[in-house]
């Protein structure tokens, strides 16, 4: 927050404005101000017991990249903005990237509607009135967050690569070409529960057991594709009335797919349903299903990537071409601007955790990249 506060008060080098859902941006004015701007930054929300780097590193290595700019002497064309996302982890609301799906037009105010603080249960709409947003319905809040066609010409979002493959290749940068994308659904089976001791096996419609035929389904759903991008997980699963000597009546879980291939994901997603439908036939049980999210997975695009590859050549900083299996502000901005990210290595490939860390090494090649890719993006 001190770089925040010493951009805006630089020679007002940044003009900052936040919109409708808490989203932060800082401007820095190019020299055709009419020209779609160049944006680059990430979130600084964070789940519980986090780390530091997560998001952080592409709000003040935004605003770093700027003010390395201005040392030198660099003039953009096009303005530059250094945005700080609200809302990124689904920590308060249950949604993750909110301030990013409204930006994008992802976001519906029917689902908006439903979204509660998980301390306060007030809506959205009565938090961000108690915020000084005024009391707007949700569609005013939608339409007042949602980016013009023609607000950026190109977006970057610098990030800790949050898995292994950098630091074990031994490469400080990785260019990221597309951002995978989960399905999320929530499957519930009820039986008939008894006593673990009276009811007899073959007399027995036992939620539980179906729940982990499902989570043994869903891994082979994935492993069937024979693709690596396709990843499944049963990431949940919670089990009533939870006594040891109770036969398990109720079973809820919550499933996510996820796939740089929007198609072969929800062909995955089918199958996981099927296999659900068959189970709970077989087992007397009965099942019900909601689709959380589907959202689509994000190309990145090649100018931008371009821009990041010869940023990185002409630092002499070797790179990977890679694909993030994370969600990122980018998965929708990419919906309405040209994007892509850049990746730098984190120790361990660990992430979300109170442990996750970036060297500082690390961190200087990935602003200097974000620097040199958002002034050749700027002159286009």
């Amino acid at each position: 927050m001190d770089a925040i506060a010493r951009c805006v008060k630089s020679e007002h080098v940044c003009v900052t404005r936040e919109d409708s859902f808490g989203t932060i941006f800082g401007r820095w004015q190019g020299s055709e101000p009419s020209l779609p701007a160049v944006g680059t930054g990430s979130h600084t929300d964070a789940i519980p017991l986090s780390g530091r780097f997560d998001g952080v590193l592409g709000v003040l290595g935004g605003i770093e990249a700027v003010a390395s700019l201005r040392r030198v002497g660099f003039k953009p064309r096009r303005s530059i903005d250094v945005i700080m996302f609200n809302s990124e982890e689904p920590t308060r609301f249950g949604l993750s990237c909110s301030g990013s799906r409204a930006m994008a037009g992802a976001l519906t105010a029917a689902r908006l509607q439903t979204l509660k603080d998980s301390l306060s249960n007030h809506s959205f709409v009565e938090v961000v009135a108690a915020a000084g947003f005024g009391k707007l319905d949700e569609q005013a809040l939608l339409d007042a967050a949602r980016l013009s066609s023609d607000s950026y010409s190109a977006f970057v979002e610098l990030h800790i690569e949050q898995g292994p493959r950098l630091e074990k290749a031994g490469l400080p940068i990785g260019v990221v070409t597309a951002i995978a994308a989960p399905a999320a659904l929530t499957v519930d089976f009820y039986g008939d529960g008894g006593h673990a001791g009276a009811l007899l096996m073959h007399d027995r419609h036992d939620a539980g057991l179906a729940a982990a035929e499902l989570a043994l389904a869903v891994e082979a759903a994935a492993l069937a594709t024979g693709v690596e991008d396709t990843v499944a997980t049963a990431g949940l699963v919670t089990l009533q009335p939870g006594a040891v000597n109770s036969v398990p009546r109720h079973a809820h879980m919550e499933l996510d797919i996820r796939d740089i291939d929007g198609p072969r994901r929800d062909a995955v997603v089918k199958k996981i349903l099927g296999a659900a439908e068959e189970i709970a036939k077989r087992r007397g049980v009965r099942m019900e299903t909601a689709f959380v999210n589907s959202d689509p997975p994000a190309i990145s695009s090649p100018t931008v990537v371009e821009a990041i590859t010869a940023a990185a050549d002409t630092l002499g900083l070797a790179y990977m071409r890679m694909v993030s299996r994370a969600y990122h502000d980018t998965l929708f901005v990419a919906q309405v601007v040209p994007s892509a990210m850049v990746f730098i290595p984190c120790t361990g490939g660990f992430s979300h955790r109170p442990d996750e860390f970036a060297a500082d090494a690390d961190m200087e090649h990935g602003v200097s990249v974000l620097a040199l890719s958002l002034a050749q993006l700027s002159m286009q």
